[in-house]
């Protein structure tokens, strides 16, 4: 019989206890950070700073008891903005040149701030919309992200009790999008509250559809509106009491995460930052300042930037200078203490020494706000816009254009700008080819909102609605016409493909092709389910209704690796028009 070795089971028990408390050190020597990006939400659509319409006290606290900008700037629009505050580089030299048909997919080799926080040992979550690629690994699994739940399109059909995407796979939402979200948010953190953790909360709110509990929606209107846009006459009054009850329950999501850090007590090792993507979506107060979402000037990119990291930066503090969203990931690696090695050259800079009273402000650069051709340049106090020039410690509504008065400036920055456009359009890729075949992923789903629709004469195929986004192919009236999606197979192999449909009536037949590959099928079930039960509070005019469509197993098929058009050809119409398309999907198959 062996020899027992008899241990002190006091001294392992101490050592054990030492091992923990290291662990916990370490973990706590590394702060949280917590970045929540609205949607939509103007610089006027807080309390904070002046909106007399709307209550936001969650979202105030954090400034108050942090840190705010005087003047910061993002993209006109939410894509670009995205990829710019993921990566510290100006949005297209990451790919990104729009909000749809696969323009707003960021380049694969680039760095975001989830990979180097990875990298560093951090939990990584992100719960919202992403906005920046479909298909692993332009996916938040592939760009760093451990947990994703959310949806990965612009704008989305409806906001209660919704599919969303759940690491790569459908998940049903659970009541109000914004309540849900912050559900799997407060999830995340107290799983990871041993550990350093990076939460990306990216809401949908205030963005259309505008729906909203009544709870929001009936105080805000009981209140009433009594500041309005500068031309009034542009402001739909729904439509702004819509939109500021979506951030009052947004503000009321924001108090219950800041709750929770409380109660785990992280509150004062987590860095918390409030920011929003674009300017409003509608004509409401903000300011007075020019301009909305979509354009260049001061309304259309000037959002709110908050910041709170308790005995770090000194509470009610409002930093001057011009700062903007490719700051964000040079400043958090700065204020963390962590290493920005590997990324591609950061067009932003750390904000940390005016965050902490090292320096007295941002320091004056030239910053750039763009979306194609609708573009805008600041040095300074100066904005030069559309041929325009404005002082904005003076006129920072764009009243007074001094052009003419100060033309050398007016030119400086005009030829600034026009080599800033050109250099950064140099290396777009205008065909963005969608990636399958990862085993990581297996499943490569293809939707309609990046499909190519190629019309035949007299040909009605369309999207559901004008904005690709969470739509679905319809109106297909001839086998003439047919789709393709660009494809990039990275795995030679056998697949299984399906086809997410619905149809009033069986009979329809299809074929997909792909370079020499093809698979053919037919529709034998009918499967024509009515919209989804969509509760706007006024009427909707880009994103298109829900419903729920129906899974086609087609069959097996042998891919080659490489780049084509998987084309989807409609070989046989049953009645006047083929199904409705959600996607194709296209599983590597072990």
């Amino acid at each position: 019989m062996p020899k027992i070795k008899v241990v002190n089971s006091k001294a392992v028990s101490l050592l054990l206890c030492l091992l923990s408390l290291c662990r916990f050190a370490n973990a706590q020597s590394k702060p949280n950070i917590i970045v929540i990006l609205a949607d939509d939400q103007g610089w006027g659509d807080l309390s904070i700073n002046g909106n007399a319409n709307v209550r936001t006290p969650n979202i105030d606290k954090i400034g108050k008891e942090g840190a705010r900008f005087s003047r910061f700037y993002v993209a006109p629009l939410c894509a670009p903005t995205r990829a710019g505050l993921l990566t510290g580089r100006y949005h297209y030299r990451s790919g990104v040149w729009g909000v749809s048909s696969s323009r707003e997919y960021m380049n694969l080799d680039e760095v975001t701030f989830a990979d180097l926080f990875k990298k560093a040992g951090y939990a990584t979550g992100a719960f919202g919309k992403w906005h920046n690629g479909s298909q692993y690994p332009y996916h938040p699994n592939g760009r760093g992200f451990d947990e994703f739940y959310g949806f990965l399109s612009g704008h989305y059909a409806n906001y209660f009790n919704t599919m969303l995407d759940h690491n790569g796979e459908p998940e049903r939402s659970k009541g109000y999008i914004t309540d849900d979200l912050t559900d799997k948010a407060i999830d995340f953190i107290e799983k990871n509250k041993a550990q350093p953790f990076v939460c990306y909360i990216p809401y949908n709110a205030p963005h259309s559809p505008f729906q909203v509990p009544d709870k929001y929606y009936d105080r805000v209107k009981a209140r009433g509106i009594s500041q309005f846009s500068k031309d009034k006459s542009q402001e739909e009054i729904e439509v702004t009491i819509s939109a500021l009850a979506m951030c009052e329950n947004m503000d009321d999501n924001v108090g219950r995460v800041l709750d929770k850090l409380d109660q785990l007590k992280l509150t004062d090792n987590t860095i918390v930052i409030y920011l929003t993507d674009n300017g409003p979506n509608s004509w409401r107060w903000n300011g007075d300042m020019k301009g909305r979402k979509g354009v260049a000037d001061e309304g259309g990119v000037r959002v709110p930037f908050l910041i709170r990291w308790p005995g770090k930066i000194q509470p009610g503090r409002i930093i001057s200078g011009n700062a903007a969203y490719i700051d964000l990931l040079p400043t958090l690696t700065d204020l963390a203490g962590i290493s920005a090695k590997g990324t591609k050259p950061l067009d932003g800079i750390s904000l940390k020494p005016a965050l902490t009273g090292k320096a007295a402000q941002v320091p004056e650069r030239t910053l750039f706000s763009s979306i194609n051709k609708n573009s805008s340049v600041r040095k300074g106090a100066y904005l030069f816009s559309g041929g325009s020039l404005f002082d904005l410690s003076k006129d920072s509504t764009q009243q007074n254009d001094l052009a003419a008065k100060e033309p050398e400036l007016a030119k400086t920055l005009s030829v600034a700008l026009e080599k800033w456009h050109q250099e950064m359009m140099v290396n777009i890729d205008t065909n963005r080819w969608l990636p399958v075949g990862y085993r990581q992923f297996p499943k490569a789903v293809l939707p309609s909102q990046d499909a190519v629709l190629h019309r035949s004469k007299g040909s009605t195929l369309s999207y559901s609605a004008s904005a690709p986004n969470s739509s679905w192919i319809a109106n297909w009236n001839n086998i003439e016409s047919y789709v393709t999606w660009n494809v990039e197979v990275s795995t030679t192999g056998k697949y299984q493909v399906n086809v997410l449909y619905t149809s009033p009536e069986p009979g329809d037949a299809f074929t997909i092709e792909f370079n020499k590959s093809r698979i053919s099928g037919k529709i034998t079930d009918a499967f024509d389910p009515p919209l989804i039960d969509s509760p706007d509070r006024v009427e909707r005019k880009g994103e298109s209704y829900e419903k729920e469509f129906k899974t086609l197993q087609v069959g097996e098929v042998d891919l080659q690796k490489g780049r084509g058009a998987l084309k989807l050809l409609a070989t046989y119409m049953k009645g006047r028009k083929f199904a409705d398309i959600r996607a194709v999907e296209l599983v590597l198959i072990k």
